[in-house]
Order: structure tokens, then C-alpha cells, then sequence
């Protein structure tokens, strides 16, 4: 479906409740599998946790996880550790355009069974759950953070733990932390130094484990950016940790830099703009968190200023190219834009072009990160129904603002 949006004011107040963030959902989900004595609250209602959970209770030799590339790369650890378990795991077409082989050397390298059912390097994937007795396995640094994630989350069930050395400069640590803070909340030793990462065996957890899941982060970006846009604005989120774990929590100082407030009162999260704000060009280095790379290009692109952000190599193989999605629909609505493997430049620009159709390329974030522009021109979001893989809610909590969608 396309949604046309627009408002007549730009005065924004309301209260949003945030489903819990779909990256702690979707690493306590399989945690909970292995530990089953482990029970969440405020789980993501996003379609990646539903993939997730489904798989992950279900018995099909078969697995069709669509669209969600964390629950590929999270399931590849857990079935490759699943001793006599046998599937074939496979997703949509795009799924099957991204790349995987980087997870699957690692896991060799303990000891696992997976072969390529197609194209080498890419889903679907045939993988015969073993006991894995090897600890000690290397990965290049600046691969997709999940990757890494998947190991870790399944060593606590390898024999000897896993002893993981990161090769070269490290990617997003911000979710590494976050994968190591949530096994040591359920029991399990870490450590994080220089560049190795050690995860000790733990066979079973003696106590019942029961964890509240925070709001996602990632989906508080489209809220930063429509204050930032608004006149006025006073827009209250739940639930919130001043201190997350999450590495999208850095949009409270990115913010920052372009009129927003943020004030936490208990769970609370509460936005404001900062009256008389003159924000200037931006330069961002956003290695530890490119997915909200696009809420803040455009974001600058409707306050009329540049940026450049680099950091952005893993933006290629999400959803979408995302830098050149991006590319493609800015230069639609105007804008003056270039990007290379791993960065984008937008120039400052006082012009965007009305009732433009943005393609979101079956990629949840090109849909919401281009919504607040509505409070500067109408637009057109093509496939918006996209936003249920991460936020179903989405376009319900954009009418609470007063949007006219139709």
C-alpha cells in the first residue's frame, strides 16, 4: 500500500509507547531457548522477533525467516550447536542475496556442519547440529556486528566456552556490549579485552532468570527526527533506560546537535525542542551505529543542512544498499547527494521537492526514516505496509501526532 502524508500544523505533543527493542528481543529469545528458565516481558511485536520465535519453538527441517537477517545469522549459531538437529535455513529472495559466509567459516572452524544448499556463501543454508568441543575460533572485525553476536550467544552451550579474536578494527561494539551485558545478566562470565572475547560454559542456569526487554532505540530515531523538524514539540516515550544498553542510545547527543532535548523521568523518555535552535552542517562517524544513518540524513535534508557520515560499510547488505537507496530517493525529493562504500555526503539545501514517491525497497527504515519530512512537504511512502518487521504500530503512533495519512 502507498500512504500519502501530510500535516496542517507543526506543533507536536503526545505520549508513544515503543514496542521492546527487536535486537534484545531477538538475543534473549534464543538465550531463552537455551536456558529455558529464562522468562521476558515487553518483547518486540516487530515480524523479525515473530520469525524468531517461531523457529525457535518450532520442528520443521525447513526454515523460512523472510526478510530477517538477524534471525539468519542468530539461528545459524543455535542449530549449528544443536546437537542431531537437522534444517535448512532460507529466507526471502533478498535473504538470499546476502552474504553469510563469514559465520558460516566461523562456526567451521569450531567444528560445525553447514554446507550451501545454492550459491556458495549465501542462503539457504543445510546445517547438521553437532557438539562442539573446539573453543578458540577468529572473525574479521568489521563484519555486521550479528555475526559475532551469534557466536557469543551460543558459546555458553559449547563445551569449552569460545575464545573469539576479533581481526582488525572493530564494528558497532556498542551490540557486542550489548550481547555480553545480557549473558552476564542471566549468569554466564565474559570478558571483552583488546581484541578477544571470552564466553565461559555454563550448562544450566539455577534460577529462574526474569527480564523486562527495553524499547527499541532504533525506533525512537523517527521521534528525534520529528522534533527535531517540528516547530514545537513535546513528544513522551516509554520505556527507556538513561543508561541502555543499546548503541542507538547515542541519538540523544547526535540530537542534540540539532535542537532536541531529552529528559529522562523514570522509564520515561521525554523529547523536546529547543526554541531560537540554529543547527549547522554535520559530521558524523557512525561505525557503532549505522542504522540510523537514515533518519539523520534526512532529518538534516528537511532542517536544510549537510552532513557526512561515514562508517556506513555494513549499510550494503541490510534490506537493501541502503547508501544507495538513499542516494536514489534524496535525489528524487531535490537533494544534492554522493556516497561511496562506507560514507554520504548531502549538501545544504533549502528546497524539497513536493508529493514525491519514495520506494522503501522492502526495507522497513527507508519507510519511517522519510515520514517526518511530512511536516515540511507532503510525501508519498510506496510499500508502507514494510514498517511491521520492526515497528507494526508505526503509522498508528504517526495519526497520535496528527498526521493525515491516507
Amino acid at each position: 500500500m502507498n500512504l500519502l502524508l501530510q500535516t496542517s500544523h507543526s506543533n507536536l505533543q503526545a505520549q508513544i509507547a515503543v514496542t521492546g527493542s527487536k535486537s534484545e528481543t531477538n538475543r534473549l529469545l534464543l538465550l531463552q531457548a537455551l536456558f529455558p528458565n529464562v522468562t521476558l516481558s515487553n518483547t518486540s511485536n516487530s515480524d523479525d522477533s515473530e520469525v524468531m520465535q517461531k523457529a525457535l519453538k518450532g520442528n520443521e527441517e525447513l526454515i523460512d525467516i523472510h526478510h530477517a537477517g538477524t534471525a539468519m545469522r542468530f539461528l545459524t549459531a543455535f542449530y549449528a550447536v544443536n546437537e542431531g538437529r537437522e534444517v535448512v535455513l532460507t529466507g526471502s529472495d533478498r535473504m538470499k542475496e546476502r552474504p553469510i559466509k563469514v559465520l558460516v567459516e566461523a562456526l567451521e572452524q569450531l567444528g560445525a556442519k553447514i554446507t550451501y544448499e545454492n550459491e556458495v556463501g549465501y542462503p539457504p543454508i543445510r546445517i547438521k547440529g553437532q557438539k562442539i568441543t573446539v573453543s578458540k575460533v577468529n572473525i574479521p572485525a568489521n563484519v555486521s556486528s550479528q555475526y559475532i553476536s551469534a557466536l557469543l550467544l551460543v558459546a555458553p552451550k559449547l563445551e569449552n566456552g569460545i575464545e573469539l579474536t576479533l581481526v582488525g578494527e572493530i564494528t558497532s561494539v556498542p551490540y557486542i556490549k550489548m550481547t555480553l551485558a545480557l549473558l552476564e545478566e542471566i549468569g554466564v562470565g565474559t570478558s571483552f579485552v583488546g581484541n578477544t572475547i571470552t564466553v565461559n560454559p555454563k550448562s544450566q542456569i539455577s534460577n529462574p532468570k526474569s527480564l523486562t526487554v527495553e524499547s527499541d532505540w532504533s525506533s525512537a530515531s523517527y521521534f528525534f527526527s520529528l522534533v527535531a523538524l517540528a516547530d514545537t514539540a513535546s513528544i513522551t516515550l516509554n520505556s527507556y533506560k538513561e543508561n541502555s544498553l543499546q548503541g542507538d542510545s547515542a541519538l540523544v547527543e547526535i540530537y542534540k546537535q540539532m535542537g532536541v532535548e531529552t529528559h529522562f523521568d523514570g522509564n520515561q523518555m521525554i523529547l523536546t525542542k529547543q526554541a531560537n535552535f540554529n543547527p549547522k552542517d554535520l559530521n558524523l562517524d557512525l561505525n557503532n551505529t549505522p542504522d540510523i544513518a537514515q533518519t539523520i540524513v534526512v532529518t538534516c535534508l528537511g532542517l536544510g543542512i549537510g552532513c557526512h557520515l561515514t562508517g556506513l560499510h555494513t549499510l550494503k547488505i541490510k534490506e537493501t544498499d541502503r547508501l544507495e537507496a538513499l542516494r536514489i530517493e534524496l535525489t528524487k525529493l531535490g537533494a544534492a547527494i554522493s556516497v561511496t562504500n562506507d560514507s554520504l555526503t548531502l549538501v545544504a539545501s533549502g528546497n524539497i521537492n513536493h508529493n514525491v514517491k519514495i520506494a522503501t525497497y522492502n526495507d522497513h527504515r527507508m519507510a519511517m526514516a522519510f515520514a517526518p519530512l511530512a511536516l515540511k512537504v507532503p510525501i508519498i511512502i510506496e510499500n508502507a505496509e514494510v514498517v511491521s518487521k520492526s515497528y507494526p504500530d508505526f503509522w498508528d503512533d504517526m495519526k497520535k501526532l496528527g498526521f493525515n495519512i491516507s
